[in-house]
């Protein structure tokens, strides 16, 4: 079982934050390093000092770390255009050395789009499509060959397709709960499903279907990374993990039925039972990125029980 931190900034971090906790991440031998894309705070927070954002973000720690993988859960497909998301993401996977992934989702929260200027369409599903199908099929050119691409929301004209990632491949996310597109699209154009904060039924429920999209597109569905994003809350002993809980304004009880909440023991028999439905990574979402003592704890009590 593969462990990843993952962030959400928006909720108040600089950059010199997740800079501390991505060089954690790799001092305690987490598998990756991954973050939010939203440009506004969510709940009741300040959200200072304001917003990062995700790929200018993962620039600067591709130059300040060396063996973590680095990425998106997910880009929103509102924010960018795809050609540029492709030039971006290269740009980084080169900066990296080759260690980028691409979590892809078609945007959500409209409230940060009309804070920011940023359009918010309707059909922001069928553009996630055409933008999978632009941004693979870019870096997927060979090198002196041209892409071009005539759908209805984008048009490419003999791109040169370049940059190129170092990678051969930069491995693409897809997630979410959608019964239908969400699978298919995923058989596409994925190399690793995301269901993120489900429960252990929902989780098998959904990797289900992908496993049946995927069969259905002709293709071995062992071919895909199936994985988890989960709230994470570990203590030492009960005061410990209510301290953490309240922390994020949340009940022990709550996190214990909805995310991985308790003693290492009780987070590592939860993760087993993700394991048991096929789950092979999970990420874990840290929301209090001052308390580096969480994150020394999980790698010293509950990865060490899993590697």
């Amino acid at each position: 079982m593969d462990l990843r931190i993952f962030t959400e900034p928006q909720q108040g971090a600089s950059y010199d934050t997740l800079l501390t906790v991505a060089k954690a991440t790799e001092d305690l031998g987490f598998d990756a390093f991954f973050r939010s894309d939203h440009y506004l705070r969510m709940g009741s927070v300040d959200g200072l000092p304001g917003p990062t954002d995700a790929w200018i973000t993962l620039a600067g720690l591709a130059r300040e770390t060396k063996r973590i993988r680095l990425g998106t859960l997910m880009t929103a497909g509102t924010f960018r255009l795809p050609g540029v998301l492709a030039i971006q993401v290269a740009q980084v996977d080169q900066m990296s050395g080759g260690r980028v992934e691409l979590g892809l989702g078609a945007g959500w929260f409209e409230d940060e789009h009309k804070a920011y200027g940023i359009p918010f369409p309707k059909e922001k599903f069928a553009r996630l499509e055409e933008q999978l199908a632009i941004v693979t099929g870019l870096w997927a050119t060979e090198a002196g060959q041209t892409f071009s691409y005539d759908g209805t929301y984008y048009q490419l004209t003999d791109s040169p397709a370049l940059p190129k990632p170092t990678q051969r491949k930069v491995p693409v996310l897809i997630g979410g709960h959608g019964a239908t597109r969400t699978p298919r699209l995923t058989a596409q154009y994925a190399d690793e499903f995301n269901i993120p904060f489900a429960s252990v039924e929902d989780t098998e429920r959904q990797f289900g279907r992908v496993r049946d999209a995927a069969a259905k597109a002709g293709r071995a569905a062992d071919d895909l990374v199936y994985s988890n994003a989960l709230v994470v809350c570990v203590g030492k002993d009960d005061a410990e993990v209510a301290r953490r809980a309240a922390a994020l304004g949340r009940e022990v009880e709550e996190l214990k039925a909805n995310g991985l909440a308790g003693s290492p023991a009780e987070v590592v028999d939860k993760i087993g039972r993700y394991a048991a439905v096929g789950s092979s990574r999970i990420y874990l979402q840290m929301m209090d990125l001052d308390d580096l003592d969480h994150l020394e704890l999980i790698s010293s009590q509950v990865q060490s029980q899993l590697s």
